[in-house]
């Protein structure tokens, strides 16, 4: 089991489709984006855990892995190479194991880094038009973020002074339990509930960060989008996301890109679709049309004689360019058929003569004026 519900957090069902899982996502980061709630002190940690979940379950390998393992690490489970098996290694590794069992977090291993811990990662969203999508491009996205404090260097301690090793776990982060089972005598260890883990106590705070290491900061990052992403698609910016702990490196931002709706073209993968809209002379003899392509420009596109309405006609190398690798996608014009609603008397005339050969039933009753329907209704 892991130690989160990811399911639970979004508050969908485990079926749940990527799109339930993508709409509960955007719903709730809004909901609980920091900004939104300046003055609630969990809305930062809800929010931090809402991205998480989305990107285990919006990733198809770390969900499949998640359901089966109950964590996003394949090697997590109790299979080959899970270290689960003959060779049991040193006692702290089995403790570990059986720390699920008969004590301490579950799913999670109960030893913990009293070094430098990486930042968190930070999601933003970002809307992009079609042409964007077509051409890539850069957006500036200002965000707030955890840096490390530079007054202490990332240790939390007043400049000068260093942070003292724990007396409770002796400056390991952990402590050891003894435990006797039906199976014999197990250690387990859990994280020191003095220092939370990190072996270090601070006697005396840096008044910048007040003893944690990091301060919040607002910040303009430049983002290079690259040309043929899609909706749901995300772009990782490594380092630019919260700061770590201890002097820990950075996290990552992941910018999450959604797409607006385009008057005249829709996209499906790599290809865009179109409508084009023709007489039944132009479907039935063939001809060739100037259409309007993505971003600018226009192009022949070329219809052959006794084209049906609905049918789609391609243009080759217009679409999106593959993110990853050469190519393009192409461009489809779907025909739609334009029947006159007002016809001239030559119009209907001609017609009628035509439906006549080819044998189609047609109303021969000549359309009357407004005199003559006043006359009839007289008589």
């Amino acid at each position: 089991m892991a130690s989160k519900d990811y399911y639970a957090v979004l508050g969908v069902e485990r079926g749940a489709s990527d799109e339930e899982i993508k709409r509960a996502y955007r719903r709730l980061a809004r909901q609980h984006h920091p900004d939104a709630n300046p003055g609630d002190p969990t809305a930062e940690e809800r929010f931090k855990e809402i991205g998480e979940a989305y990107s285990v379950l919006s990733d198809p390998q770390r969900r499949a892995a998640y359901d089966q393992f109950g964590t996003a690490d394949p090697s997590a489970g109790f299979g080959p190479g899970s270290g689960f098996g003959a060779n049991f290694g040193s006692m702290g590794d089995i403790g570990d194991i059986f720390d699920a069992f008969f004590g301490g977090g579950v799913g999670q291993s109960s030893r913990r880094r009293s070094g430098p811990l990486r930042g968190s990662d930070v999601a933003v969203e970002v809307t992009l038009t079609l042409e964007e999508e077509m051409q890539g491009t850069e957006r500036e996205i200002q965000l707030q973020r955890q840096e490390s404090c530079s007054d202490c260097g990332g240790s939390g301690a007043r400049a000068g002074t260093r942070p003292a090793a724990c007396t409770r776990c002796q400056g390991t982060g952990q402590v050891r339990v003894s435990r006797q089972t039906a199976f014999g005598q197990f250690v387990t260890a859990h994280p020191c509930e003095v220092c939370r883990g990190t072996g270090r106590v601070i006697t005396d705070p840096c008044p910048t960060c007040r003893g944690q290491g990091t301060v919040r900061r607002v910040r303009k990052v430049k983002v290079r989008i690259p040309a043929g992403v899609g909706e749901g698609a995300r772009v990782r910016i490594a380092g630019e996301g919260e700061g770590g702990h201890a002097g820990g490196p950075n996290g990552d931002l992941y910018v999450i890109i959604h797409e607006r709706a385009h008057p005249v073209f829709h996209r499906d993968g790599y290809d865009l679709h179109a409508e084009v809209t023709l007489g039944f002379g132009s479907l039935a003899l063939g001809c060739e049309v100037e259409v309007n392509l993505l971003g600018s420009g226009k192009e022949k596109l070329k219809v052959p004689a006794g084209t049906q309405p609905g049918s789609a006609l391609r243009i080759r190398g217009r679409g999106l360019p593959h993110l990853r690798g050469s190519g393009r996608g192409d461009l489809f014009y779907h025909v739609r058929l334009e029947v006159p609603a007002r016809l001239s008397g030559e119009e209907r005339e001609l017609l009628r003569k035509w439906a006549h050969l080819r044998g189609e039933p047609v109303d021969d009753e000549p359309e009357r004026g407004l005199f003559r329907k006043v006359k009839d209704a007289i008589r």
